[in-house]
């Protein structure tokens, strides 16, 4: 049985960004917005009263100024709420949909994902048609076990056995009562076994042929 591999990597958390006005220095500004004043208030106490309005007009201006710049540099500084905490992993559902539409003919045993359902199953054939379960269907992939990397060739008995324990600790739903299922047994042999194969499969099969109309898992 050639090796199927159909873990997940789960994505990373986000990294949280943070951001300042670009080439612009809080402390510039207000420093400048100083020097500024301080002639101004020299030039307004040597000037009559006419003029002491309008100086006071352009301080309260320079005043918008430090307050919009306030602002702008607070409201930059917080950080994106959509760039925030971790990216959701996909759902089983969407890893499915990845796969493309239903049915999908010409399926080798290497893109099997726990839960496929499949139409005329043979447990000998290089391909199987997926179809969605609730349309008629002969078995489906119901436990997949899988040996560590390195692990040495535990032999046929261990490994038929690892899959008749796949089966039987398979939670079926009380539906799958309704149909007369026996199962069907995959592993690796020796010679996959050496090209990497740690996979052990377990389908629910009907002999009636495609008269399962349901997911037989939960």
């Amino acid at each position: 049985m050639p090796q199927a591999d159909d873990s997940a990597t789960k994505p990373s958390a986000a990294n949280r960004l943070s951001a300042k006005l670009p080439g612009v220095s809080l402390t510039g500004i207000t420093t400048a917005i100083s020097d500024t004043a301080r002639p101004l208030a020299r030039r307004i106490r040597r000037q009559g009263a006419k003029r002491l309005g309008m100086a006071a007009g352009v301080l309260v201006v320079l005043g918008f100024l430090v307050w919009w710049a306030v602002a702008s540099f607070a409201g930059s500084a917080q950080p994106s709420a959509d760039s925030s905490g971790p990216t959701p992993a996909p759902s089983s559902a969407s890893a499915s949909a990845s796969r493309g539409a239903l049915p999908l003919e010409g399926v080798s045993p290497l893109d099997f994902q726990l839960r496929d359902c499949f139409k005329d199953f043979d447990p000998n054939a290089e391909q199987s048609t997926i179809v969605d379960c609730s349309t008629g269907h002969s078995a489906q992939l119901v436990a997949v076990e899988r040996y560590a990397a390195d692990d040495s060739y535990p032999g046929r008995d261990a490994l038929k056995q690892k899959a008749r324990d796949a089966c039987k600790d398979a939670p079926l739903t009380d539906k799958a009562g309704d149909y007369a299922l026996s199962y069907k047994l995959a592993y690796p042999s020796s010679s996959s076994w050496n090209k990497g194969d740690r996979r052990v499969d377990c389908y629910a099969v009907t002999d009636g042929g495609n008269v399962i109309m349901e997911s037989l898992l939960p």
